[in-house]
């Protein structure tokens, strides 16, 4: 899968309450979450993002409460993927179970700069921002099928529709 897009850059420790506040948080419907998306650190971000675009983090992006609804929320944004130094682990496994990508490759968030482009390609993990390429580690092919049918569940469900467990 290849990715195309604008990088918004974060710092480092971005939490979930920076990602989406508990009081937005009585609905899990993404096209509902994604207009307070970030709104702690940008406010106006849902209004700047385009479809596509991606965002890039410091270290421990995601720390805080384990809620959903902040990877919902990016995912509303219409984000095709975050990349950071480090993530929380919860924030991690959240996002592969909704079908968001996600990917750890240093090197390429310090060389990235707001607005940048980026491409992506997830089965082999590299990522180009201008003319500089980096390696990430690659999706194992059962993520890059979560991710493709667009979340764990539908995954799941398409498997049991094949007969095959993945």
């Amino acid at each position: 899968m290849l990715l195309t897009g604008k990088i918004h850059k974060f710092k480092d420790n971005i939490d979930t309450d920076q990602i989406i506040a508990t009081e937005h948080c009585n609905s899990s419907d993404p096209q509902v979450l994604k207009q307070y998306c970030l709104a702690a650190a940008k406010p106006e971000f849902w209004q700047i993002v385009d479809n596509g675009d991606m965002i890039f983090g410091g270290k421990n992006f995601g720390c805080g409460s384990s809620r959903e609804h902040a990877p919902l929320a990016i995912k509303g944004c219409g984000i095709s993927l975050v990349v950071a130094e480090s993530f929380a682990r919860i924030f991690f496994r959240n996002c592969i179970n909704i079908g968001l990508p996600i990917m750890i490759c240093p090197q390429a968030v310090q060389a990235a700069q707001n607005n940048d482009k980026a491409q992506v390609d997830l089965g082999k993990g590299e990522i180009t921002v201008g003319n500089r390429r980096f390696q990430a580690q690659p999706f194992p092919q059962f993520m890059q099928g979560i991710i493709q049918s667009g979340g764990l569940l539908e995954y799941i469900s398409q498997q049991n529709e094949q007969g095959g467990t993945g």
